[in-house]
């Protein structure tokens, strides 16, 4: 089985024993926090690693990256 799969089959598993809204909301919050820590921990290396600095943040500044909608 690949990593991805795996990864499946836990989210699966810990989905099963949400039994309130409650528990429903630590579970998005837990696997919330998961990705921004890694995001954070990716935007830090490319800090250090000088592919992201001060400039650069200036520069997005005020971009608009979200995909237009199409109106018919």
């Amino acid at each position: 089985m690949s990593y991805s799969e795996l990864a499946q089959l836990e989210l699966l598993n810990a989905a099963a024993n949400v039994s309130s809204q409650e528990d429903l909301d630590a579970l998005r919050l837990t696997i919330s926090l998961f990705f921004a820590e890694r995001a954070q921990k990716a935007i830090d290396k490319m800090w250090d690693e000088g592919i992201f600095d001060q400039k650069k943040l200036d520069e997005l500044r005020g971009q608009h990256f979200r995909t237009p909608y199409n109106t018919f």
